[in-house]
């Protein structure tokens, strides 16, 4: 059976679609990787069902798409881990498989998730690619939102868009959690969350489409007041995830998705934590700073 791409969402014809015929777990063929390519260069967010991988399997097929991040953005310690590095743990467990107190310091971090980001966008060199693989769900809730960051730039008026232009915005996990009033970090933690450069408009290093690069992480614009920043920060996040421009995926297990970080912002969405969610995560490394990709 030929891979086949099939558009997902019937709000917006070039955001989101699910992809068939092929199998992640086996090595793939040039112009299969070449095809996922191009689909995610137009859809931005790719779903692929019935993917039964091994940790491994998902970390081979992420390298076909770059470098990958170590799993260095969350808040445990290396003896904490449950997982290897390379692979971030979206889930509500311990190191041992046992479910995490609701109270649970790692939960509450976690919990930033669910406002809507850009994987990575605290760091000098922000995520490209997300590969997420649906281990175990809730039977209900636990849904992830995608935004498509083109059309909401698209949709901005024209004013709007020359504030945005040439503006440069500081990202760092300090202000995301801080929204949530999570304050608990430790010294080393802290000296790691200096604050980084983005743009807050950007041309994609692959496609030259130009999206708003936004995030929760982002907590200031370089030259203005913070509380003109902010509010500023807040209006046009407000306007890339109106219901026109957002699509929700309901999880299946086994469901791989993969979305693009230069293009898209994402969010958790709540779920009971009597139920185990185990989610896996690899995040592919963008190969240049955003600031050089800044649109004149």
């Amino acid at each position: 059976m030929p891979l086949k791409v099939i558009p997902f969402n019937p709000k917006l014809i070039d955001f989101v679609a699910k992809v068939e015929g092929i199998s992640l777990g086996e090595p793939l063929a040039v112009k299969s990787v070449e095809a996922i390519f191009n689909a995610l260069d137009r859809f931005a967010v790719l779903v692929f069902p019935n993917q039964v991988l091994t940790d491994e399997q998902h970390i081979r097929f992420s390298r076909y798409f770059g470098d990958l991040e170590l799993a260095t953005g969350d808040y445990m310690k290396q003896d904490d881990r449950r997982l290897q590095m390379e692979l971030n743990d979206i889930s509500n467990l311990d190191r041992k498989g046992g479910k995490i107190e609701a109270a649970d310091v790692k939960r509450l971090f976690s919990l930033g998730n669910m406002l809507w980001h850009s994987d990575s966008s605290f760091k000098a060199i922000p995520a490209q690619y997300s590969i997420l693989s649906a281990k175990i769900i809730p039977t209900t809730e636990g849904d992830t939102e995608f935004a498509d960051m083109r059309a909401a730039w698209k949709a901005l008026d024209e004013k709007t868009q020359q504030k945005c232009l040439g503006q440069v915005t500081l990202h760092s996990q300090l202000y995301s959690r801080g929204e949530l009033g999570f304050t608990e970090f430790r010294e080393d933690q802290q000296e790691a969350m200096v604050p980084v450069r983005q743009a807050l408009v950007r041309s994609h290093p692959r496609t030259k489409k130009i999206s708003l690069y936004l995030s929760a992480h982002a907590g200031m614009i370089e030259g203005w007041t913070i509380p003109e920043a902010r509010i500023f920060l807040k209006r046009l996040s407000e306007h890339a995830t109106q219901r026109e421009f957002v699509y929700r995926h309901k999880w299946r297990v086994n469901d791989l998705v993969i979305w693009d970080n230069q293009a898209t912002m994402h969010r958790a969405m709540g779920f009971d934590n009597k139920q185990v969610r185990d989610m896996r995560r690899t995040t592919i490394a963008g190969n240049i700073s955003s600031l050089k990709d800044m649109p004149s």
